[in-house]
């Protein structure tokens, strides 16, 4: 359902049946009355066994306005028929991640067993129970989680419990989410936007202040314009993450994109002085007079908090509400808020202030406990000054929550930032030291202490760098590689000492390298450039600083960058593995000055190996990569993909989820593979791909690729319709990451590629309109030719001057490189039949060079499609005997759509019905749609009796 646009409601009375009792809530009747339309409409959707009826629905407004209460009223409401799930962030909770997430599920999996949550997380409990904290984190020697994996497990998770509860369904209540950390708003984004028709299983209602940009709203009086309302301008500055370069910051962007598919945004408004006039005389007495009130309403501007916590100062000092003490109420006011809050806490004595510090640097860990580490306070003394705080509705214990130990809070955000801004800076400093020490005392681990870090002042502490180092690793295996970064800065902050300074900046190289690979080439240069790293890390900085250039479609400078530091690594398994990315590089690279150099390089260096260790095997395939572009003997290619693998797999240590070595090694061997006609080969290490990355978490970029090479593996063996679901489906997680990837451009040719042989041209041009697949060009080659693809989907539009020119680029561009391979870059078939009408005989020069390529690769396919091609430029008689060896290369290939093609050609060529049957036949089997009809059309022609 398309959101509507944020529009102010006007005020007035409780609109039923969303009325509660009189007095609880004023001016809040068609904010409610849409809460329980969908409440409503969620429950009837679960109840009808239906599609899901949920959605978002947002609160806007100043602070104080009345947005917990108000979600405390639709939590009241809708607790009879659904799962309540409720959470609150907090401003110096920003930086830990996950917490609103696991404030909102934890309470939820409370009730299902150790069994039952296994059930819950499927394959994915390892990945995802750490970031709630229902497992500890992997050892530091796992590779780190990755990010969208958890986050995909959560969206996974949410929508198991929908499942499980539709007969009631959750509501999830985020309250203050402009303080939400990154993660869960992050999640909450990828649960509300993966569903099609916008229909959730959960009803999402955020509550959070003005974003940067709104309006907030002061004074109002009954019926006024919506268009009249004044912006008070106070408190947008509160943040809720990283600051952008255009002012923006994370928080503030995904809140948001929540509000742009929200079902109804909500801005909440102050009172207006009649509501406020009411609300005084249900709490002073029904004598309360005019003046009074009105005073009342200018002091507080209506807003709902102000409003009440002056009435209570107004009976705490037994004033009359009457005109004559209408004076004092600006003075009593400014103890509600700010200075005047601080000086009122102040009045209570040393221990009530204290604990109020405490409170305000905890957080939501202020237990007893705690407290009393922090504070260095008995019980009695803690229970004696809590209660002190209490009366003078500065704090709240709150219930205790699902068996969950209970904790102080404050009884509102404007007074914790009140308390938390009057520490003395020192002071502030020394708590949170103190609170890092407690909760590592007590076993909470170094990431729940790392925030506290994070606000102690740098005094060259080597046990603080050593515990953020710990907090980060903690980080990393949750899946929150921003705050294993801010770890890992308030480190070098500190600074470390010389010996451990460069394998700080060697952490937060790796930390960064998924998020952000230009910061990750700054840390790891600065790394390499200082003494600390012993030959070992200096090679894996090399290999990631190269990952991160490549990342950064800098392929040459990656590869000059491992070139380097290979050259000062002593000879070993090191040196092997700085070269092998060295080469891969360069060989990716879209151009290159010497590349027939630098393949004659490899294969000498290579010439001897047998696989006897990883450091062998990886350049084995890259050897074999190598030589399959440059259309060496197929056999040949096929002999070194074997010696790269151990028993048809990838070895221990080079899998796809392996970080030592990354996915491309076993990539490019399974690449190798399909090319040399071994597409079996490549489908078993491909799946093995999806599954490897699918159960640990690796649902970007990753997996979109081991779809693309799936799709890759069903293109060549003319399987069409499953080409095109994986290729889809890569676009479609591709997309998820982010535009303008690699794997955007591999997937994209592809799905081309496949659209083309099945004759859906407009549908192709579609793609590569999107995916602005054509010039300019990326500096790494694309998978398969980029140019002889779109060359083919030129001459399919019928523009063949611009589909012969770009074909004869792609013939440049590889025969300068000394690459032969006519199937991975079809250009010569293609150019040729672009200029037989025009230039027979150029044509024909193209045709024979590329068969002599084609002799040479001997590839049942190669072959075939040399062979079809030669015959254009045959009479008669001799076409038809080369046709019919195209058809018995092919039909030996694993290529059954180039098979229907030349087969329909010989049909033509011999005009058998029989031969038009069969290539009809099996052109449908392929699902080439358009070369199954014209083979109909054929037959039906030459036969139309039949």
């Amino acid at each position: 359902m398309p959101s509507e646009a944020e529009q102010p409601l006007p005020a007035g009375a409780f609109t039923d049946p969303a009325r509660p009792e009189r007095g609880v809530l004023l001016e809040r009747g068609p904010e409610l009355a849409a809460a329980f339309h969908a409440v409503d409409a969620l429950v009837a959707g679960a109840a009808a066994g239906g599609p899901a009826r949920g959605g978002v629905l947002v609160l806007r407004g100043d602070p104080g306005v009345g947005k917990t209460s108000l979600l405390a009223e639709i939590h009241r409401m809708a607790r009879d028929r659904c799962t309540v799930l409720t959470a609150r962030g907090g401003e110096t909770l920003t930086s830990v991640p996950f917490h609103l997430t696991r404030q909102l599920l934890q309470p939820a999996l409370d009730g299902y067993g150790s069994e039952g949550v296994h059930h819950l997380f499927g394959d994915h409990f390892d990945l995802v129970a750490p970031a709630l904290g229902l497992a500890p984190p992997p050892p530091p020697s796992a590779a780190p989680a990755d990010p969208q994996g958890v986050r995909d497990g959560l969206v996974r998770l949410l929508d198991r419990l929908a499942d499980g509860l539709r007969d009631r369904p959750p509501v999830l209540l985020v309250d203050d989410a402009h303080w939400a950390d990154t993660e869960t708003l992050t999640w909450l984004d990828a649960f509300t936007r993966t569903r099609e028709d916008a229909r959730l299983p959960a009803l999402v209602v955020v509550a959070h202040r003005p974003l940067p940009g709104d309006g907030g709203s002061r004074h109002r009086t009954a019926g006024q314009d919506d268009g009249d309302d004044h912006a008070d301008g106070d408190d947008h500055a509160d943040g809720d993450g990283h600051a952008d370069a255009d002012g923006t910051s994370d928080g503030t962007a995904l809140l948001t994109a929540l509000a742009d598919r929200a079902l109804l945004t909500l801005r909440l408004h102050a009172l207006t002085s009649e509501a406020t006039a009411e609300l005084a005389r249900e709490a002073l007495g029904a004598h309360a007079d005019e003046p009074f009130c009105r005073e009342l309403w200018t002091v507080t501007a209506g807003n709902p908090y102000e409003t009440v916590e002056l009435l209570a100062k107004v009976r705490d000092h037994t004033l009359e509400p009457v005109a004559g003490t209408a004076g004092l109420l600006r003075n009593l006011a400014a103890g509600a808020r700010g200075g005047g809050l601080v000086a009122r806490l102040e009045a209570l004595g040393s221990g009530p202030t204290r604990l109020a510090w405490a409170v305000a640097v905890l957080g939501a860990d202020s237990t007893p406990d705690l407290l009393a580490k922090l504070t260095g306070m008995d019980a009695t003394e803690l229970a004696d000054h809590t209660e002190r705080l209490r009366r003078a509705r500065i704090v709240t214990p709150p219930p205790r929550n699902g068996g969950a130990t209970p904790h102080l809070e404050f009884a509102h955000p404007l007074i914790a930032t009140a308390v938390y801004g009057s520490v003395p800076s020192a002071v502030r400093t020394a708590l949170h030291g103190r609170a890092a020490w407690a909760l590592a005392e007590a076993g909470r681990g170094p990431a729940a202490a790392s925030r506290h870090l994070l606000e102690v002042h740098p005094d060259g502490d080597e046990d603080v760098v050593r515990r953020l180092r710990a907090g980060a690793v903690e980080h990393l295996a949750v899946g929150a590689p921003d705050a294993a970064r801010r770890c890992l800065e308030r480190a070098l902050a500190e600074p470390p000492g010389p010996d451990t300074y460069a394998r700080v900046l060697y952490e937060l190289g790796c930390a960064s390298l998924l998020t952000a690979p230009a910061a990750t080439v700054l840390h790891l240069r600065s790394a390499l450039a200082l003494p600390g790293l012993d030959d070992t890390l200096r090679t894996d900085a090399t290999y990631r600083l190269a990952q991160a250039l490549a990342h950064n479609n800098q392929l040459q400078e990656a590869a000059r960058a491992v070139a380097a530091e290979a050259v000062r690594t002593p000879p070993g398994t090191g040196r092997r593995r700085l070269q092998a990315a060295h080469f891969m590089y360069e060989g990716f690279q879209a151009t290159e000055e010497d590349g027939p150099g630098r393949s004659r390089r490899l294969a000498d260096l290579t010439t001897a190996f047998t696989g006897a260790d990883n450091s062998e095997r990886a350049l084995l395939a890259v050897r074999a990569f190598d030589a399959m572009l440059r259309g060496e003997p197929a056999d040949d290619v096929a002999r070194l993909c074997d010696r790269s693998l151990v028993d048809g797999g990838p070895a221990r240590g080079l899998g796809w989820t392996d970080s030592t070595w990354g996915f491309e090694i076993p990539a490019l061997t399974g690449i190798a593979y399909v090319f040399a006609d071994r597409p079996d080969r490549a489908e078993a290490l491909f799946t093995e791909a999806v599954r490897a990355f699918e159960i640990s978490g690796w649902s970007g970029a990753h997996l979109a690729f081991a779809h693309a090479l799936l799709g890759l593996v069903h293109r060549r063996r003319g399987d069409l319709p499953r080409a095109q679901h994986h290729l889809e489906e890569g676009l479609r997680l591709a997309d998820r990451v982010g535009d303008g990837l690699p794997v955007h451009w591999d997937t994209a040719c592809l799905l081309v590629d496949t659209l083309l042989a099945r004759g859906r041209t407009a549908e192709a041009r579609s793609v590569a309109d999107r995916y602005a697949f054509g010039p300019p060009w990326p500096g790494a080659i694309v998978l398969p030719d980029g140019p002889s693809v779109l060359g083919r989907l030129l001459l399919a539009e019928g523009r063949t001057e611009e589909a012969v020119r770009t074909l004869e680029e792609a013939a440049d561009g590889l025969t300068g490189r000394a690459r032969h391979h006519v199937v991975w870059a079809p250009w010569p078939f293609d150019l040729a039949r672009a200029l037989a009408p025009v230039d027979p005989d150029r044509a024909a020069g193209i045709a024979a060079e590329a068969t002599a390529h084609a002799e040479r690769l001997g590839t049942p396919t190669a072959l075939g499609e040399a062979l079809r091609c030669a015959a254009l430029f045959a009479d008669p008689a001799e076409a038809r005997d080369l046709l019919t060896r195209s058809v018995a290369h092919l039909a030996a290939s694993p290529s059954r759509y180039e098979e229907a093609r030349a087969r329909l050609d010989l049909a033509h060529a011999t005009g058998s019905p029989a031969a038009l049957a069969r290539a009809a036949a099996l052109a449908a089997t392929c699902g080439a749609d358009a070369l199954a009809t014209a083979a109909v059309t054929a037959r039906a022609s030459a036969h139309p009796r039949e």
